[in-house]
């Protein structure tokens, strides 16, 4: 049997449990394929950090199969429609006798490769899936009443309970290599057209073992003092493999199993353990709940608030103050490093994600979905669960997310989280010569010297707009 390896999301060679199964299945060797969907990917609001860093993989993940003698093929069609046929055709091509891929779960992706197994069951074609993306696949971390968890917390001690039960998680067999390349691997395209191509190779280098380096160099250095260190954007205090966890090319379970090992704990319990090893595992569960919600609540994929409740909230419309946000111009300075950063490295630290979010959600009361989409155009490990999960969280429309009566003052929170204001002179470089003091808030003729512009909006009375506006549409 020949069978043809489909990847998506997870470009990877180690821990890949469809790439595992269809190499030992395979007697006459293997063939895989990438397919590049330009069209689908612009209507999904990729840009052009994430499709460079995916095809950066793409070409790295190339050279790790040809030395398992596997060959991969390269197909391009403007949008998933398409996909079914050229799959089909490839594998007709190639003499595949089965297709193997791991499932994805957005709403766009699960209807594709829905079509995708129709259209090769009705060719004689097997079709082999796996669920691969999470820790624990949805589905499998349910409440007592067989529903989906929709507050963090609990989900967190259910997951730590059926993890343990069913013995943690193993790493899948390593892929067999093959006795000879079926076929000649296609060039993987270094960029397409419709996309801008940042140079950030050097920021975030392609490949399974820079990924994996990450993660050692992380657990050795860093993850001890995570919990004191992640919320200061100044410092190199977190793990930076959220791209690599985004495009699949490290696996959530070497991630989970690293921190585990580095916590001295083989199990996960009902709650993480203290100290940094605990306070990163959460993360990688909240990254693991938010997926679970792209199939307990389809909307997500949707555009959907998951409140429906505030479908008629009026959020405000001001193209100008929109753009400053985007531009990172607001004259708030903790805000416009963050949003600088953005734009020059495809990458955001958390804490700041949610204080420019609610930034532009509370003090600017403007749709959430506004910055969802601004984010996945410029992100490098843009990702829709947790994009949308941190947004709607910020605007107080999610799953367990903050009452809208809670909102960041950004002034504060810079103090707070950047003191001497390293953020801010690394990302407002017009700033730099300000104290630590007058930096998070510049007097005016600090700010005129400056050439730095007034505050958009006043902090202090845009939180009140934004509470009386809640306030009043829910009453």
């Amino acid at each position: 049997m020949r069978t043809l390896m489909w990847f998506r999301s997870d470009l990877r060679v180690g821990d890949n449990a469809a790439l595992s199964r269809a190499t030992h299945d395979a007697d006459r060797g293997v063939v895989a394929v990438f397919v590049v969907c330009p069209g689908q990917w612009r209507e999904h609001d990729w840009g052009g950090p994430k499709v460079d860093f995916v095809l950066r993989n793409v070409a790295a993940l190339s050279a790790a199969l040809d030395k398992l003698s596997i060959p991969l093929r390269i197909l391009r069609v403007d949008r998933f429609d398409d996909v079914p046929s050229a799959l089909l055709s490839l594998a007709k091509d190639t003499d595949c006798d089965r297709l193997y891929y791991n499932r994805e779960l957005e709403f766009n992706e699960r209807q594709r490769d829905d079509e995708v197994e129709r259209a090769f069951e009705a060719s004689g074609v097997d079709v082999c899936a796996f669920d691969d993306v999470c820790i624990l696949q949805p589905g499998t971390v349910l409440t007592e009443q067989e529903g989906w968890y929709t507050v963090y917390s609990p989900f967190r001690k259910k997951f730590g309970k059926v993890f343990d039960e069913r013995g943690g998680c193993t790493l899948a067999p390593k892929p067999k290599r093959q006795p000879e390349a079926p076929c000649d691997s296609d060039p993987v395209p270094t960029q397409l057209e419709t996309f801008d191509a940042p140079d950030l190779a050097d920021l975030w280098p392609a490949g399974e073992s820079r990924a994996r380096d990450r993660l050692k160099a992380f657990v050795r250095n860093r993850i001890e003092e995570y919990h004191d260190n992640r919320d200061a954007p100044g410092m190199d205090g977190t793990s930076s493999l959220s791209p690599y966890l985004a495009a699949g090319v490290i696996s959530p379970r070497e991630c989970l199993l690293a921190a585990m090992e580095s916590g001295g704990s083989d199990t996960l319990g009902p709650a993480s353990g203290g100290g940094g090893a605990g306070t990163w595992i959460n993360e990688l569960l909240w990254r693991e709940f938010y997926k679970h919600l792209l199939i307990g609540f389809p909307k997500l994929s949707r555009n959907r608030n998951f409140r429906g409740e505030y479908d008629s909230l009026a959020w405000r419309e001001d193209p100008e103050q929109f753009g400053a946000w985007c531009a990172g111009q607001t004259g708030v300075p903790i805000v416009d490093a963050a949003m600088r950063q953005l734009a020059s490295t495809g990458w955001m630290h958390n804490r700041c994600r949610m204080i420019v979010a609610m930034f532009l959600t509370k003090n600017l009361l403007m749709d959430w979905r506004l910055g969802e989409r601004h984010f996945m155009r410029h992100l490098v490990d843009g990702d829709l669960a947790s994009n949308n999960g941190g947004w709607q969280w910020s605007a107080s429309t999610g799953t367990d997310a903050a009452p809208y009566f809670r909102i960041f003052n950004p002034i504060s929170q810079s103090k707070k989280v950047d003191p001497e204001g390293a953020y801010i002179r690394a990302h407002v470089p017009e700033l730099g010569a300000l104290d630590s003091k007058s930096i998070h808030d510049p007097p005016p003729m600090a700010r005129a010297n400056a050439e730095y512009p007034p505050s958009i909006v006043d902090v202090k009375a845009s939180r009140q707009r934004a509470i009386t506006a809640f306030r009043e549409f829910r009453q």
